[in-house]
């Protein structure tokens, strides 16, 4: 599901930032929580019976942060979310997905773009070239006009953390708080929760440790999106060009790193393909275009009522 974020043509947020951060000049949707294991493997049976652009990465079988198994041979490969853990009260169904590659996580988005089913990876929402997991113009890649679905730019990803509309202001949290956050379970989620390490202690168990996308039912940003801080890095289309390479961007901390990397001032980089940052723990959440307005919907009601008005009459 998605959530609606309005308010378009808000300031930005130059609290850390002297060109400012969060200011998104139009209305959009983006995802209520991250990609899950379950939405990720439909993505995977629907496009990946050969799977030549490499959407599976065999970590998320063999490991335990991985929910995801695959069978068969290639041209008829098919995946699964993973059987529960821990005397099954640890299900992966709903857990966000991980080692995923940001050119996996804009494959996803074309994926939604065309209507599901088998279609197309490689254009869309984002236009993709050389027919390899890692095109041959990656680090030129932006979105295409017309985008339906997309990965959230830096922006927007951004706004839908920190801003509150209804006050006009940033918060440091995305909580909509500026306190410092605490690490419980979700069963005793205290409005101000997430799942992150606290003086070296993780939130649950370090060997299965993500928590169910939208579990920290009251701990939501002021839009009513879950998970924006902790649980797992999330890729934005940011591009940064370093000395060292070239980086898309990663926002909102995860399971196994401090507070402060929940911080709106926080951000993070790592290759497109992934596995700077010693983990390969990026998900990923999508956006979309707003849903017409009631306005809109009734005038394309009553124009086809008059079309078949018309019709009748004739």
């Amino acid at each position: 599901s998605t959530v609606p974020i309005g308010n378009s043509g808000n300031a930005a947020d130059t609290r850390f930032d002297g060109t400012g951060i969060g200011a998104v000049a139009y209305n959009y949707r983006i995802g209520t929580t991250e990609v899950t294991n379950a939405q990720y493997a439909e993505f995977l049976n629907a496009v990946a019976a050969s799977d030549p652009y490499e959407l599976y990465n065999t970590a998320m079988g063999t490991q335990t942060w991985g929910g995801i198994v695959r069978s068969g041979s290639s041209g008829s490969f098919t995946y699964a979310v993973k059987a529960p853990a821990l005397s099954g009260s640890y299900s992966y169904d709903a857990k966000p997905v991980v080692f995923v590659s940001w050119y996996d996580a804009i494959r996803f988005a074309n994926w939604l773009h065309n209507g599901e089913g088998s279609g197309d990876t490689e254009t869309g929402a984002y236009t993709l070239l050389g027919g390899t997991p890692t095109p041959s113009n990656g680090h030129s890649i932006t979105r295409n006009p017309g985008a339906r679905w997309w990965l959230p730019s830096e922006d927007e990803w951004y706004k839908a953390a920190y801003y509150d509309p209804s006050a006009g202001v940033y918060y440091d949290y995305p909580t909509g708080t500026n306190g410092i956050l605490n690490n419980n379970l979700p069963t005793s989620d205290t409005g101000n929760s997430a799942n992150f390490v606290d003086a070296h202690l993780t939130t649950g168990d370090s060997s299965f440790p993500m928590t169910d996308a939208g579990a920290y039912a009251r701990s939501h940003s002021p839009y009513g999106t879950f998970d924006q801080g902790g649980n797992v890095w999330e890729w934005n289309e940011a591009l940064f060009t370093f000395t060292q390479g070239t980086y898309r961007g990663a926002r909102g901390g995860a399971w196994n790193v401090l507070a402060g990397t929940l911080h709106a001032s926080f951000w993070s980089v790592d290759y497109p393909a992934g596995n700077l940052n010693g983990g390969f723990i990026q998900g990923f959440r999508v956006a979309s275009v707003p849903e017409p307005s009631s306005l809109l919907l009734g005038m394309l009601a009553s124009l086809g009522l008059l079309l078949r008005q018309k019709r009748c009459r004739g």
